[in-house]
């Protein structure tokens, strides 16, 4: 009998013995690298001076070339039958909206539409994997025009900011509030976005007082 007690007794103070506990680590900062680390070479160690700017040097100034199709701010070249970029959000939008993108945009501007999607749209689309597969199934859609890119990087936004500013014949279509502010400060590029199960068109220039 004494020898149970004694085993319980050290079976409870064994099963009620209170554990460590384990941090974290979280927030670790790099170690830097002094500047008269052996490891370093010469060239490395060196630090840049600063180039002092003279006064009297002349400035060059590179301002960018206005675009010929602009009568002030209306679009010479914007016309029917009117080419529409897509963007990658503007077709999701599309879609929980329920409305078609050809129908949409002709019912929007009463004329023919005709709609392109850049190859970093596209790309980008592809990237966002199972969940948009049904956005992948639109863009299949034989009246979808496919444009290349000749560019350097895969960033769809630049695309078609540095599109829209060389060739002014097209509507951007996007729902994202950041690439429409950029869009806004290039002058005679109407902006079409999804509202209330419908398509919506912004600035759209009217014709010219001559």
């Amino acid at each position: 009998m004494l020898y149970t007690y004694t085993y319980l007794k050290n079976l409870c103070i064994f099963s009620f013995q209170p554990k460590a506990k384990k941090t974290r680590k979280f927030a670790v900062m790099k170690k830097m690298i002094k500047p008269t680390d052996a490891r370093l070479k010469k060239e490395d160690r060196e630090i840049k001076k600063v180039k002092k700017v003279d006064p009297h040097e002349r400035k060059i100034v590179e301002a960018s070339k206005y675009s010929s199709a602009l009568f002030f701010q209306y679009n010479t070249q914007l016309g029917p039958p009117y080419r529409i970029l897509l963007d990658t959000n503007f077709i999701n939008f599309a879609i929980k909206n329920k409305v078609d993108l050809v129908s949409g945009m002709m019912d929007c501007l009463y004329a023919k539409c005709i709609p392109y999607i850049s190859e970093c749209v596209q790309g980008e689309m592809e990237r966002m994997g199972e969940r948009y597969r049904l956005a992948l199934k639109v863009m299949k859609d034989p009246r979808i025009e496919f444009l290349p890119c000749l560019h350097k990087g895969i960033y769809a936004d630049d695309c078609l900011v540095q599109r829209v500013t060389q060739h002014k014949c097209y509507i951007v279509a996007t729902c994202d509030k950041a690439l429409k502010r950029r869009i806004r400060k290039i002058p005679g590029v109407p902006i079409m976005s999804v509202g209330k199960h419908k398509f919506v068109i912004e600035r759209m220039p009217d014709a010219p007082q001559m």
